[in-house]
Parts: structure tokens; sequence; C-alpha cells
């Protein structure tokens, strides 16, 4: 009897595997049999859409694997949410991102890193896209296999680089777009990063090392909950909706403030009201956090979803443009078919394989609790809104491990500050009962 269990528990992991297979084979499937319902007198380029539309989904479900959980990893990190409510709540604030404000049109060329304009024919832009989106797919997947969280955003990037130098050579890529994109490399962690600490710091400073915490986060946590609805509003018109509804920064700070201030004189007396039934510690604190966390995972869903969505449509768009018109163009328009497909895709891939990266986001770089997984993603929106003003791309996965990293790097700092500060004060009053030393 126990062996058989045995067996079943050893098989179990497998099971799962081929399930999980079996589902993302069946969404390809699906894609083959609708795109073969759609009408086309072409034959050779009908057989080539489709081709192409598989490879778009299987690069939406890759997405949806690793990217996604830069958006909710911290709050299930710090038992903000459940890992089956991130991935709920993901799933519908990515898709919702993806068809209410993932745009009409899509950049073809992405971050115009190559000129379309030395692509010899559009037979030859057709395979450098579909060579792209199959490359950055197939790494992708790579990553998230070994748990590796990485950009989709410089995926495709790459894999446009690389399939544009195979196609014209050299010349055709916009070395200075590139060098942006490199030097993004290290200013997203190291922004993301900075800006986590610093907002953690000043939560410690101005809560948890008050002698009457539960009183400072009356007036505090109120405020901080103002600055995150400034920062998502901000971003999400300045990034989540920037292809349905175009504003500068000022307008969409000055939204954000009416937003934020609105928000303020609601959170107040609620904030007061639930501190009255707490006790005075760090752990009462903390859960002051928990509904913040959770509108912030929904929020960086939703941007996520109509912006990342274009990673895996973009390309797919940009063929179906070609085989209907005969030409190569900057902007293509992305029917609804392909957007569906993205926002499926997306949904599905975090569905079956995000779990081991939002684990690995949440739990595995280093220790969250809620306010610290509230930094990170005050820290996300913010250094994206800092990084549009000044004109530098940068990547939300590699904010948001940067934030980690830096909320991590300020615990140990300020663990090791307190246990040197200690120690000086022993050493100081050797003569001195211990007990009371530490007292």
């Amino acid at each position: 009897m126990n062996d058989s269990n045995n067996a079943l528990q050893t098989n179990k992991p497998i099971v799962t595997e081929i399930l999980k297979l079996g589902g993302a084979l069946l969404f390809l499937a699906g894609i083959v049999f609708f795109i073969n319902t759609m009408p086309s007198e072409l034959n050779d380029q009908h057989t080539f859409l489709i081709i192409s539309a598989v490879i778009g989904g299987y690069m939406a479900l890759n997405i949806g694997a690793n990217d996604v959980a830069n958006n909710v990893g911290p709050a299930v990190g710090s038992k903000a949410l459940t890992l089956t409510g991130a991935i709920f709540i993901a799933m519908i604030f990515e898709s919702s991102g993806a068809l209410i404000a993932g745009g009409e049109v899509v950049s073809t060329i992405k971050k115009g890193i190559i000129d379309p304009a030395l692509i010899k024919d559009a037979d030859t832009f057709i395979w450098l896209m579909l060579a792209a989106l199959l490359a950055a797919s197939i790494w992708l997947n790579i990553a998230t296999f070994f748990n590796a969280p990485v950009s989709t955003t410089h995926s495709i990037v790459g894999g446009v680089l690389g399939g544009g130098i195979a196609a014209g050579g050299f010349g055709i890529a916009n070395w200075a777009v590139f060098g942006k994109i490199a030097a993004s490399w290290v200013i997203s962690p190291v922004l993301g990063g900075l800006i986590a600490a610093l907002l953690l710091y000043v939560i410690k400073r101005s809560i948890t090392y008050q002698d009457d915490m539960l009183v400072a986060a009356k007036k505090i946590v109120p405020l901080l909950i103002s600055l995150m609805i400034w920062a998502f509003s901000t971003y999400l018109i300045l990034k989540g909706l920037k292809k349905i509804w175009k504003v500068d920064f000022i307008m969409a700070a000055s939204i954000g403030s009416i937003f934020s201030l609105v928000v303020y004189f609601i959170t107040r007396p609620l904030i007061r009201n639930a501190a009255e039934n707490l006790d005075n510690s760090k752990i009462s604190v903390n859960a002051l956090f928990t509904i913040p966390l959770i509108f912030a995972a929904c929020f960086l869903s939703f941007a996520h979803g109509a912006n990342d969505v274009a990673n895996a449509v973009g390309p797919l768009a940009a063929i179906n443009d070609v085989i209907a018109h005969g030409n190569i163009v900057k902007k293509a328009a992305i029917p609804l078919w392909v957007m569906l497909i993205g926002a499926l895709g997306l949904s599905l891939g975090l569905a079956l394989y995000g779990a081991k990266l939002i684990r690995t986001v949440g739990s595995e770089i280093t220790e969250l609790d809620k306010m610290r997984a509230f930094c990170i993603s005050m820290a996300a929106a913010i250094t994206v809104i800092i990084a549009s003003q000044l004109g530098l791309p940068v990547s939300s996965t590699h904010i948001a491990v940067g934030a980690i990293f830096g909320v991590g790097f300020l615990r140990e700092y300020l663990k090791y500050s307190d246990a040197k500060r200690i120690e000086e004060i022993r050493e100081q009053h050797e003569h001195l009962d211990p007990e009371k030393t530490e007292a």
C-alpha cells in the first residue's frame, strides 16, 4: 500500500507537467483551427500566416509564464495574496489591459532598432519578423525553465536586431538606439533598487522606528497610499493607456494628483479605524499594507498587459499587414483576432507556468514582508515615470528585480548596523550586567 502511494506521489509532478503541456498545445491547435476558418485566396501565404500565428501564440504563452511574475510576485511573497488569488487577478487584469488599452496599431520595428528601408523585399521582412518572434519565444522558454525573470521587450528587440543584421548587414541597425537599450540593463535595476530602498527607509524612520507605531501609521500610511495612487494613476495614463489616450506628463500627473487627493481623504478615516483594533507592533503595521498591495498588483498587471502584449502580437500584426497589403510599414494595424491571441496567450501562460517565476520573484531572492513588497511595487511605477521623462528605456523586469535586491540590501545593512551598534555598547559597558546592556 505504501509503495503504491509513493508511486502516485512520484508520478504526480509528471502528470501535472503533461497536463500543462497539453493545455498549451491545445491553445496552439486552436489557433491553427481558427486561422484555417479565415478566408484566403493565397494558399502559400495563408499557410505562412498560420505558422506566424502559432509562433505569436507561443510567444504570448512565454510572456505570461515569465514576465507577469514581476507584477504579482511581491504581493505573493509578502502573503498579501495567495498564489491562486494572484494568478486569478493577473489573468483578469493582464487580459483587460491587452484588450482595452493594447492599441489599434503597433510598431513593427521594435524601438526603431533597425531601418526598414534597408530591407530588400516584403518576403525578407516576413522572414525577419518570424525569426525574431521565434528566437525571443525560445529564449523566454529557456529562461522560464531555469526560473530566470527576463525582459520580454529586450528579448524581442534582440530578435529583431539579430534578424535585421542577418537580412541587411550591420548597417541596418540603429546602434544609438541599441546603446540606450543596453544602458538600461544597468539603469533599470539600479534606479529601481535605489527608489525601493529609499521608500523602505522612509517607512522605517517614520513608522516602525517610532515608539508608538500605530499613531505614526495613522498619519503616514494614508500619505503613502495617496502617493501610490498618484504614481499608479500617472503610470497607467502615461504607459498603460498611451495607445488609446496619449497625454503629456503634466496632464497625467495632474489627473493622478486629483485621484490621490480623493483617495487620501477616503483612506485616512479607514486607516484610523483599522489601527484602533491592532496592537503596537510591526506585524500590525504590516497588515495595513495588504489592500494597497492587492491594488498595486491589479494596476501593474493592467499596465503590463496593455504594454507588453505588443511583444507577442506586434511581429504577427506586421506579418499579417504585409500579407494583406504587400508592403512594409512602420506601424501595422492590429486585428481583433491578433489581439485575442495575445491576451489569451498571456493569461494561459500565466495560469499554466507562471507559478514558478512568481515564487522566485516573491520569495527566493529575499524575504519580503508587506512593507517591503509595497516599496517594490511603488518603485516599479515611479522608476518608469522618471525614466519616461528622461527618455531612458527601462525594463519592468529589471526594475522589479533591482527593487527586490534594493530592499534586501537595505534590510541586511540595517541589521548589520544594529548588531554593530549593540556590540559597541557592550564593549563600552563591559562591567555591567549583559541583560541590562541588552535592554
